[in-house]
């Protein structure tokens, strides 16, 4: 199994004196991997008491009927994790608000690449660091899969988004997240958090909601964030190459049309 080394949580440390409301809601944060997991759980969590926190585990499917009481409406929760569409998925979320998040695949390529080459990641896929392979090769890898070791992009987004699409689950997509956290001083951005949070039972945004969207979204506190991944063996792109892009399209046909990105 691959091994993931993150710099520890500490955003409870920042959090602690902040006022926050019980939500009344159990609300479930999900997303297709590298897609802005750790943004969204850390602005939420600036919202909602720690005690309401089931940060016992990452809610994937193989565990899920272990950790079912996360989604108990009597005990309304706050989790997250990346779970596939599934009945199992859909009947454990029926009571839950179930926020999911997703990313233009094009860019995903580009931050799978990223987080794979990177020291945080070790698996039994080092050689993708060895310097033998090209940046578009593992690039290629990142779109097509890897025999026996990763699957490839578009078995990810079909079972953790696009089959989600049409259900209860609230889509989210990164891109529109990033926009708002950077432009929070804009109207544009109070309705875009007033309408994430509302469901979970908050009816009405704190004075100081501004400076949490801030905190929760620090990149000094996400573990993934690209800046604190070390190690890099290659230098990538900021855009996805023209070719690449043919790729994800040849791979993955009408997938960013069916999530909005064309």
């Amino acid at each position: 199994m691959p091994t993931i080394h993150l710099q520890p949580d500490r955003l409870e440390e920042l959090t602690g004196g902040l006022s926050r409301n019980p939500i009344t809601t159990p609300t479930f944060l999900n997303s297709v991997p590298k897609c802005g997991t750790h943004l969204i759980k850390n602005i939420v969590r600036t919202f909602v008491p720690a005690e309401q926190h089931y940060d016992d585990v990452f809610i994937q499917l193989p565990i899920l009927q272990r950790h079912a009481s996360a989604f108990n409406p009597n005990k309304p929760r706050l989790s997250w994790g990346h779970l596939l569409f599934s009945d199992s998925s859909g009947i454990a979320l029926r009571d839950a608000y179930h926020i999911l998040m997703v990313r233009d695949p094009y860019d995903w390529v580009l931050a799978r690449t990223r987080f794979f080459l990177s020291e945080n990641f070790q698996g039994n896929m080092e050689n993708l660091k060895s310097g033998q392979l090209t940046v578009e090769e593992v690039m290629n890898l990142m779109i097509w899969g890897i025999h026996q070791k990763a699957p490839p992009l578009k078995d990810i987004f079909e079972l953790n988004a696009s089959a989600w699409m049409g259900t209860r689950a609230k889509i989210i997509k990164f891109e529109d997240l990033l926009e708002h956290v950077i432009a929070v001083e804009e109207p544009a951005a109070e309705a875009f958090f007033l309408d994430l949070l509302a469901p979970m039972g908050i009816s009405s945004l704190p004075d100081d909601w501004r400076d949490r969207i801030r905190l929760g979204s620090s990149k000094e506190l996400s573990a993934t964030h690209r800046d604190n991944l070390s190690g890099m063996a290659l230098e990538l792109p900021e855009e996805l190459p023209a070719t690449q892009k043919n790729l994800v399209d040849c791979a993955a046909p009408g997938l960013r049309q069916l999530l909005g990105y064309s």
